[in-house]
């Protein structure tokens, strides 16, 4: 019996969302374990940076890496990564597109730094002193990783393989593109491991879609009304991402009786998903001659939130932030 393969598992920015789902596997998590060898996954074992870097250059036959690059220590650890293993999968929405953290790209450092430290109401800071990168504290330099001024998702940082989206993930995909890579049994390089289909496709509120659908009035917010959990949320008037957003997900948001925001990012072809979107969008506004479509417009409230809340950094908005940032590339 051979060697089995090795694999890396690590979160870089990340809430450790994917590192559930993956122990969401359940006894499958022991089929796992019985086919490779784990040889780093901090969350789950103790296991130290220099532990992963006595590996040789590709030893490690894949690692799953979840969360965005937010910080100097989160960039090392992705280039430590990209040169020990031979695949790289990026692991949920922040490692694929950015996540709901990057939309603090919407800001500078220095407005989050202000924020954090400074104004925060339960924060007493009278000389507005900072975190640094190297500090002082009698005869030692205490150091922190150095805060970027962009959050990154993970391909903008190192190359990126194959693809795993979610928020987080379902463990059916990653059982999936687990056994797809222990069977050498992939798509070409730079492929998503998910359907190539919009989540419309396989919503369950599909049958209850209009053949013409149309918006009319305010677009409503899905805290405001009594949704109706069988009605397509569009028709009803309420932002709904799936037309935009690759299936796979299992429809879990939609199930729960709230509209799809995006975690799957765009459907194949389909590189910015906001733009995408709003374009459609505009087709379905039907305001009729004495309506306003800049009131109903206004009426969505935060559209970077909801059609950019996982993919800032990778969208058109995003490349002309990242574009502008004062940091090196990581």
């Amino acid at each position: 019996m051979g060697e089995k393969p090795k694999v890396a598992i690590c979160w870089l920015g990340a809430c450790g969302g994917c590192d559930e789902a993956i122990v969401d596997l359940n006894e499958g998590l022991l089929d796992v374990a019985e086919a490779v060898s784990i040889e780093f996954w901090p969350v789950a074992m103790d296991y130290k940076y220099d532990h992963l870097a006595a590996f040789g250059k590709g030893e490690i036959a894949v690692g799953l890496v979840s969360g965005h690059v937010r910080n100097s220590e989160h960039a090392e650890v992705a280039h430590l990564l990209r040169d020990r293993c031979k695949l790289v999968i990026a692991l949920g929405a922040c490692a694929c597109f950015g996540g709901t953290p990057a939309l603090a790209n919407l800001v500078s450092r220095e407005e989050i730094l202000d924020a954090v430290y400074v104004k925060a109401p339960s924060v007493v800071n009278p000389d507005g002193r900072l975190p640094q990168v190297e500090t002082a504290w009698e005869e030692e330099i205490l150091r922190l990783p150095a805060f970027f001024d962009h959050v990154y998702a993970l391909n903008q940082v190192i190359e990126v393989d194959y693809y795993l989206p979610g928020c987080p993930p379902p463990s059916e995909l990653i059982r999936n593109g687990v056994r797809a890579v222990l069977t050498d049994d992939l798509p070409p390089k730079g492929s998503t491991l998910a359907p190539r289909k919009a989540l419309c496709e396989t919503c369950p509120r599909n049958k209850t879609k209009p053949m013409r659908l149309e918006i009319h009035g305010p677009i409503r917010r899905i805290h405001e009304v009594e949704a109706d959990p069988e009605m397509c949320f569009l028709a009803e008037g309420i932002l709904c991402m799936g037309p935009a957003t690759r299936s796979g997900c299992g429809e879990t948001c939609i199930r729960s009786n709230t509209p799809c925001r995006g975690c799957f990012g765009p459907v194949p072809g389909v590189s910015d998903p906001g733009s995408r979107f709003i374009s459609s969008l505009a087709a379905l506004l039907k305001v009729g001659t004495t309506g306003d479509p800049e009131a109903v417009m206004a009426s969505l409230g935060d559209p970077v939130g909801y059609l950019y809340r996982f993919t800032h950094p990778v969208s058109t908005l995003g490349a002309r932030r990242l574009s502008q940032a004062t940091e090196e590339t990581p």
